[in-house]
């Protein structure tokens, strides 16, 4: 509507009323057509522009109720309302002018300020009135192209309409549909209702100018007894106070998006629980019958995302969902009774397929294994091959299962153990399972407090140098007094934390304590040449954007010489993202500090990039020093590495030296530096400043057998 002033008609067969009402009206703000007969206001309405009337009772020839019940035969009274002024307060003649249409009344001497509100409330209920007949033009004329369906709830009468596409997408009957709310609302389904009515409410409370259109979705029940999926969205016409006379609005069917992924087209999480929810309900009213759940996870994916794009990413998995949905059709083709399928997208590159109707439950078993055979074949991205391995759970349906929630879960804690195998593989859920997944889960809970409680503790393992025999430094250790359970080994939380992502603090936090005690015991011991310490990090904590500028936060805090420390890497810190993984050591070594590489010869990195990696030391895994007396190959390895070693300047340590042959077959080979048992075992710190008190000026050590 525009911002034009309100025009009123004065209509009045005395000069000296009209003069006077129409100047106070003038400065109230309005523009004021006058007329002193019927037939002159006539002609001023027949103009156009009049928005509402003040009209004379009696005047002479025609009267004030003659040329009413001619204008109401013409114009509603929502369209031009007509206030009748007269000297007679007689009820009967009032009372017969409002019957026949009048909005409202004045008594003649008019009170002015009466006569003001009456006019203001007039027209604010018409134009309130005209809004909604606009805006449900605006929708009517809206959804002829995208065929919504059109609701009107009259909030004063508690009436809806409910257009004939309302209907249809509702999938009502049309001819039998009343006009209460509870046609609408009463068919929503129970889950949805309290969110449907909460929205309602609260729009309609709502006040100010910045209120937000209404909307909401729900399920509706139909006339064949499905829910479908809706989606609401409307507007509320209000009074001058903000209260909410009226609602319009529209409806859509939004089932196909709601209940499919926007990405490959396959059912998403709902519609497969509600799929699955359904087999649920089948068997427990069947005992014979069978279903299962098959969880898939595609092996290293990210890996595709970070080199190839994400474009790629979702191409690859388009093409992934399109080659489960044929190898499944061949599968119905070659055994009409292997069962009925349901392939969803669980999100990311976690996809769930419903085996239903099976005759045993072992079927799902052969099924997963012909999928991981299709997963097998190359898939083609501009011209170059690529390989991916897929890792998938199962888990069947017994009598145990309370809820097909339940059954998911399982499904995806088997899948959980059939990629920690390494992937490309397998897994069946059984119960050994389940007390794996509880104890994983209480480790992880375990972990987020640890810092906080103290319970994390440090211990150090000598690192000996092997010509002489002296005490060079430690390896910083972590380990986990937790209450209740002592001492939990780091193959037991280390790998939970590295999933969680609570490596990285955990991490930091070893980093530090490591280097404060370093320092600290660097002053308490000056007779002692200056030790250094070896820092594991995880993959996870090298990963992280500006670890170099933290670790130098950390060495000023701790007062520790970069010399004096040395940063243990994994050869699987390459395998992902080599490149990045060459930038963030150099950075590391710009620091100052060392970089050593551990564990290797039991990775997968290439030759290439370790020459290109800033590498100070290599570590040899213990596996090859344990083996290496009695079996020749393992010898043959270690004395390669140790030459390899030498010839690009980099220091050798061995890991695991348990005894005295091992340690003077090593030195023999060139070998500067051993750890193991035979030195010491990893101590606490407690302990191991009471190994330095006792340490020769030399800085040798007794073996510790």
């Amino acid at each position: 509507m525009s911002n034009r002033k309100h025009k009123l008609l004065v209509v009045d067969d005395e000069f000296l009323n009209r003069d006077m009402l129409k100047q106070r009206l003038v400065r109230s703000g309005f523009e004021v057509a006058e007329a002193e007969d019927a037939q002159q206001a006539l002609q001023a309405i027949e103009q156009g522009g009049i928005d509402l009337v003040l009209l004379d009772m009696m005047m002479p020839g025609m009267s004030g109720i003659d040329l009413l019940k001619l204008l109401r035969g013409v114009h509603a009274q929502n369209e031009l309302p007509v206030i009748m002024t007269t000297a007679v307060a007689d009820s009967q003649s009032i009372a017969g002018a409002l019957n026949l249409g009048a909005n409202d009344y004045v008594t003649k001497p008019i009170d002015f300020q009466v006569a003001l509100a009456r006019v203001t409330s007039q027209l604010n209920r018409k134009d309130a009135e005209q809004r909604l007949r606009e805006s449900e033009e605006r929708y009517a004329l809206a959804n002829r192209g995208n065929e919504d369906g059109i609701w009107d709830w009259d909030l004063a009468t508690n009436r809806v309409y409910y257009s004939q596409r309302w209907k249809e997408i509702s999938g009502l009957d049309q001819d039998r549909l009343g006009d209460s709310p509870e046609e609408w609302l009463g068919r929503v389904h129970p889950q949805d209702i309290g969110n449907l009515l909460n929205r309602l409410k609260a729009h309609w409370s709502a006040t100010g100018p910045s209120v937000r259109p209404f909307f909401c979705e729900y399920r509706l029940l139909n006339r064949g007894g499905a829910y479908r999926w809706m989606q609401s969205r409307g507007h509320t016409v209000r009074n001058e106070l903000g209260r909410a006379l009226r609602m319009t609005g529209a409806q859509s069917d939004i089932t196909e998006r709601k209940l499919h992924d926007a990405l490959t087209g396959l059912a998403n999480r709902l519609l497969f629980l509600e799929r699955a929810g359904q087999s649920f309900d089948a068997v427990k009213q069947h005992p014979g019958a069978h279903f299962a759940i098959l969880f898939l996870d595609i092996d290293r994916f990210k890996l595709i995302n970070d080199t190839m794009g994400h474009l790629a990413g979702d191409r690859f998995l388009v093409d992934f969902a399109a080659r489960l949905i044929n190898a499944l059709d061949g599968e119905r083709l070659h055994s009409p009774n292997c069962g009925d399928f349901t392939v969803a997208r669980l999100g990311g590159d976690e996809f769930a397929i419903l085996v239903d109707n099976l005759s045993h439950p072992s079927q799902a078993e052969e099924i997963a294994r012909r999928l991981l055979r299709t997963a097998e074949t190359p898939f083609l991205f501009s011209g170059r091959e690529f390989y991916a391995s897929v890792s998938i759970g199962i888990a069947a349906w017994n009598s145990t299962y309370q809820s097909v929630e339940d059954l998911l879960r399982d499904a995806d804690t088997a899948m959980y153990d059939a990629k920690s195998r390494g992937g490309g593989d397998l897994a069946i859920f059984d119960d050994a399972m389940r007390r794996r997944a509880a104890a994983r889960l209480d480790i992880e809970n375990g972990l987020r407090k640890a810092i906080e409680r103290s319970e994390m503790q440090v211990y150090y393992q000598p690192k000996i140098s092997l010509d002489s025999g002296a005490l060079v430094g430690f390896e910083a250790l972590l380990r986990w007094n937790r209450p209740g359970f002592g001492v939990v080994s780091p193959a037991e939380f280390i790998a939970v934390a590295e999933e969680t992502g609570q490596i990285v603090s955990i991490g930091e936090w070893a980093l530090r304590e490591a280097c404060r005690q370093i320092a600290a015991w660097q002053a308490q011991f000056p007779a002692v040449p200056p030790l250094s310490v070896s820092v594991n990090l995880s993959v996870r904590q090298f990963r992280q954007p500006g670890l170099a500028s933290r670790i130098a936060a950390i060495l000023a805090e701790t007062h520790l010489s970069p010399k004096y420390l040395q940063l243990e890497i994994t050869e699987s810190v390459l395998m992902d993202d080599p490149e990045s993984a060459v930038v963030t050591a150099r950075r590391l070594k710009d620091l100052g500090v060392g970089i050593k590489l551990d564990d290797f010869g039991t990775g997968y990195s290439s030759l290439s990039y370790l020459c290109r990696m800033p590498i100070d030391t290599l570590k040899i895994d213990r596996s090859f020093i344990v083996r290496m007396k009695e079996h020749s190959t393992d010898f043959e390895i270690v004395r390669t590495v140790i030459a390899m070693a030498r010839s690009l300047g980099m220091e050798v340590v061995a890991e695991g030296v348990e005894r005295d042959d091992q340690a003077a077959q090593l030195r023999s080979l060139g070998c500067q530096f051993g750890q193991g048992y035979y030195f010491g075992k990893p101590i606490s710190a407690a302990d191991t400043a009471q190994l330095l008190l006792t340490t020769r000026p030399d800085g040798t050590l007794d073996p510790m057998l």
